[in-house]
């Protein structure tokens, strides 16, 4: 907090604004008496000397897939229902310990499957910008109530773009770190070597502060970065020139908006007239990325998924006359929405005896050529600029078909299957006045270098943005 108002004054302006934009449906459930409690606690902590925390009265809210205890945890399915969770995630454990105020559960595509936040089981999540117009997903409720300030910060999940989409389509910062550099536990799988738990902010100074507190190693999560953390962005002493690299063919893609194209062509001429080197660079693998992201990725929400059987936890069919295979059947029928069913499905599939080495085993072939192609690339460039999505936010309902729906991943799952970090950064509108992003990555675990050249970009664009925390 800036030392100006009270965190219970700072609460009760989140609760009321939640209130007051309850009809975007981005929160599931809030916590009021216990953030107000939380808030009263560090005002008192604060008037009686002690040291305040890096996130002392940071408002937060968490997407409906990362653990707080004694709190239920839904990832808004109905299979899930009324679940409490029994643990805290390590990223809400460490919010806490840092003064943090969790203010509630949001919204969100039913285990973080969809771009469009669409797929909830409790309802679409509507847009801020424009109530007719999705947020994006699967984080959709998470982008929102920070793009309509109802509150400062939200954690989300990433498994190939559900942090930088919506916030591309919100107008706001959206970050995905290294696969490793934030502990998926207490996270709801997806898809296990893909997740990574984002950030949402107005602007990179407060996704670097809340990315300094929740990443590092974690003895709970194998799979988290093991040495320390290196802290996040700081601004060069003296103006850094940077090697940027595009990809060409993404550029001129079919799929892609001309809006954003010009947009984005534009930017390139600011980039390299401020003394950068911007060059394009032939991308063979693009139209192989949408189809090995999800060949993977389902295949490992199968697995995932099945321990969801009506038994242990969760929604259950009461017919006492079932059998033990017809009690799984409808519970998973009944309990699962059509986006989750239609993954678990394709997922079966293509790790069934039959087509394992025609889809699956093919599917790791192409992660692999994408890793040492980026390898190369990183070799020779500080960064890579792209879109983060073909078009602005588009109409609820408007999109019927799937396939459509996952073509237009095409721009963000990339970084998901190579693992490296992402971040949308909120530079641009179109005519009709909607917000679309700038995606910059870096080499895998170099977040210092994303940060630092996301600030550079945010304030060559937008010299006067949103204050930080």
């Amino acid at each position: 907090m800036n030392g100006h108002i009270t965190c219970v004054e700072a609460v009760r302006h989140y609760l009321d604004t939640v209130s007051a934009n309850r009809h975007l449906n981005a929160w599931l459930e809030v916590f009021e008496t216990e953030a107000l409690a939380k808030a009263e606690m560090l005002d008192k902590q604060r008037l009686e000397g002690f040291p305040l925390e890096k996130l002392h009265g940071v408002v937060v809210g968490l997407k409906d897939v990362i653990c707080y205890k004694g709190h239920k945890i839904s990832a808004s399915s109905k299979i899930l229902e009324n679940f409490v969770s029994v643990y805290h995630a390590t990223a809400t454990e460490r919010l806490l310990a840092e003064g943090a105020i969790i203010l509630g559960r949001q919204n969100c595509d039913e285990f973080a499957m969809g771009s469009s936040n669409e797929n909830s089981a409790y309802g679409a999540v509507k847009n801020a910008t424009d109530e007719d117009r999705v947020p994006g997903g699967s984080s959709g409720g998470s982008a929102v109530a920070v793009q309509a300030g109802m509150c400062m910060i939200s954690l989300g999940s990433d498994t190939g773009g559900s942090v930088r989409q919506p916030a591309d389509f919100c107008g706001i910062v959206g970050l995905k770190p290294s696969y490793g550099t934030i502990s998926r536990y207490g996270l709801i799988a997806y898809a296990s070597s893909f997740d990574q738990i984002g950030i949402f902010g107005k602007n990179v100074e407060d996704v670097s502060l809340v990315l300094d507190v929740i990443a590092g190693p974690d003895d709970f999560d194998s799979t988290a970065r093991q040495n320390d953390f290196v802290k996040t962005y700081k601004k060069p002493s003296a103006p850094k020139k940077y090697k940027i690299c595009y990809f060409s063919n993404a550029l001129v893609h079919p799929s892609l908006d001309p809006e954003i194209a010009a947009a984005i062509k534009g930017f390139i001429e600011k980039l390299t007239s401020a003394g950068n080197t911007v060059e394009g660079v032939e991308f063979e693998l693009l139209e192989h990325i949408v189809p090995a992201y999800y060949v993977l990725t389902t295949a490992e929400a199968s697995s995932n998924l099945s321990r969801y059987d009506g038994i242990k936890f969760g929604y259950q069919n009461k017919d006492e006359n079932n059998d033990l295979g017809e009690l799984y059947k409808l519970s998973r029928s009944e309990g699962f929405g059509p986006e989750v069913k239609r993954r678990i499905l394709l997922g079966t599939f293509v790790l069934s005896a039959g087509y394992f080495d025609a889809y699956f085993t093919k599917a790791q072939k192409v992660r692999q050529l994408l890793v040492e192609k980026t390898r190369s690339i990183f070799n020779e460039y500080d960064a890579i600029i792209l879109p983060t999505v073909p078009t602005p936010a588009y109409k609820i309902g408007e999109k019927k078909d799937p396939v459509e729906i996952f073509l237009s991943d095409i721009y963000t799952v990339y970084a998901n299957l190579v693992g490296i970090p992402a971040i949308s950064l909120p530079l641009f509108k179109n005519a009709a006045g909607l917000p679309f992003g700038l995606q910059v990555m870096t080499s895998h675990d170099n977040e210092l270098l994303l940060l630092t050249f996301s600030k550079m970009l945010m304030e060559m664009h937008l010299p006067e943005g949103p204050a930080a925390l």
